[in-house]
């Protein structure tokens, strides 16, 4: 995912993030802001993750969503 897209959709998806990753509070969610790179490092912190699977996680995540963005 091309990391401005992600910044300039984290205001619509930060509500979703919560239901996403559970293990996420509102603290690590203020603390991401919008930056691909720093909720790709709380994603390994909080479940262990590697990079590149913290990284597909949120791709994964934002492709569902803009799918269904679309279908409503």
């Amino acid at each position: 995912m091309n990391k401005d897209i992600f910044e300039g959709k984290w205001k619509q998806v930060r509500g979703e993030a919560k239901s996403w990753w559970g293990k996420l509070t509102d603290d690590d969610l203020e603390r991401a802001a919008g930056k691909f790179d720093i909720l790709t490092g709380i994603l390994q912190e909080k479940y262990g993750y590697t990079r590149e699977q913290a990284e597909k996680e949120i791709d994964k995540r934002m492709a569902a969503f803009d799918s269904n963005k679309k279908k409503v």
